[in-house]
């Protein structure tokens, strides 16, 4: 969300934690999508063996960053104190479509098209087929993946989680406030919260056939939600140490059963959360201000990075000879335009387009959009 006239971001208070996980958890995808597709990092692998095989193995868990981070700022924004209930569940779900789909097309015809000009200049399995109007038209509606369609983009398919997860909550957040009734349930979404955490890691994140649903990523996304709730400094100790205890108890039963290290990096993401998430920080720093301005970015790298990087990689293949070092100068040219790409696109793009749907009519005159 833009600053408002006269207000200097520099200065301005901002979730330094969570700004400095966002822009270090999107260059790993960055990276990572550069090792896994290729074939610039074929290359590379010659000289930096250990390196790339990091990249290409273990750097894509950085995306329960994300996941943890986006459960942690859905309880901040929907439910800022755990209390169940939601006045506008539908409203809610539209203006989080509305955030995140308008920019995911765009960068999603972008990628069709960067695969069409790169199919050009190699021959390689990260090129997309020429996109359908039905799959196209799958992307928009975030159900590219339920249906069963390719994924024109690498990380599209976090979009429609993400989109997803938030329905879920505002849909239990509805719901639960319908059976609370004029009782405060004070505990009754943390319950909730603790037995969904429990679901999915004890059976849907154990089978990887529901990897295109929500439930299977609730175990993360659910910490967060945890995290916020149980780090309010006006909770009771007791009931914080409570929420806590719930918090864990199924995350170590699921470690137990299956040891996953990408939920053992979510709960000592919401671990740290939970204790430092809600500090906000004024440092103008040019350190605080480039992760500052990563952070805020974070959406559009992430949106617009895999159709830059491939081209990117269709060019070094046509007209750079396979030498490691050239290719590894290419990866770097590639990461470095995506945070370029991905700063043009939030300014020209993201922005916008979120001024124009919070302003249409589509959306209630009374709502804002998401952060």
């Amino acid at each position: 969300m833009s600053a408002a006239p006269g207000v200097d971001l520099k200065v301005q208070p901002q979730f330094g934690l969570i700004n400095l996980l966002k822009a270090g958890a999107a260059q790993l995808i960055v990276l990572h999508h550069l090792a896994f597709y290729g074939p610039m990092s074929d290359h590379v692998q010659a000289i930096l063996p250990d390196v790339m095989d990091w990249l290409y193995s273990s750097a894509r868990i950085a995306v329960q960053v994300f996941l943890v981070v986006g459960g942690f700022l859905a309880a901040k924004s929907l439910s800022p104190s755990g209390q169940p209930g939601h006045s506008d569940p539908l409203g809610a779900i539209w203006r989080r479509y509305l955030k995140l789909a308008p920019p995911f097309m765009v960068a999603t015809l972008f990628a069709a098209f960067a695969s069409l000009w790169a199919a050009l200049w190699m021959d390689h399995d990260s090129i997309s087929a020429p996109a359908t109007l039905g799959q196209l038209s799958a992307h928009a509606l975030l159900l590219h993946g339920v249906l069963g369609y390719p994924s024109l983009s690498a990380g599209a398919w976090y979009v429609a989680i993400d989109f997803q997860l938030y329905a879920l909550v505002v849909i239990g957040l509805w719901m639960a406030g319908r059976f609370a009734g004029n009782n405060k349930a004070s505990g009754l979404m943390a319950f909730i919260t603790a037995f969904g955490i429990a679901l999915s890691l004890l059976h849907f994140n154990l089978n990887s056939d529901w990897d295109n649903w929500a439930l299977y990523f609730f175990g993360s996304y659910g910490l967060g939600l945890m995290a916020w709730w149980a780090g309010d400094p006006k909770r009771k100790p007791g009931a914080m140490l409570l929420m806590i205890v719930m918090m864990m108890i199924p995350v170590l039963c699921g470690l137990v059963i299956e040891f996953r290290s990408r939920i053992a990096l979510a709960l000592a993401v919401a671990c740290v959360l939970l204790l430092f998430g809600r500090i906000k920080t004024t440092s103008g720093g040019p350190a605080w201000s480039a992760i500052n301005g990563l952070a805020r970015t974070s959406y559009a790298v992430f949106l617009i990075h895999f159709p830059v990087c491939l081209l990117v990689n269709a060019a070094f293949t046509r007209f750079a000879p396979p030498d490691p070092v050239l290719q590894a100068a290419g990866m770097l040219i590639a990461w470095a335009s995506s945070l370029g790409a991905g700063a043009a696109f939030h300014h020209w793009v993201e922005v916008p387009l979120g001024r124009w749907f919070s302003s249409s009519r589509s959306v209630p005159r009374h709502a804002s959009l998401v952060s």
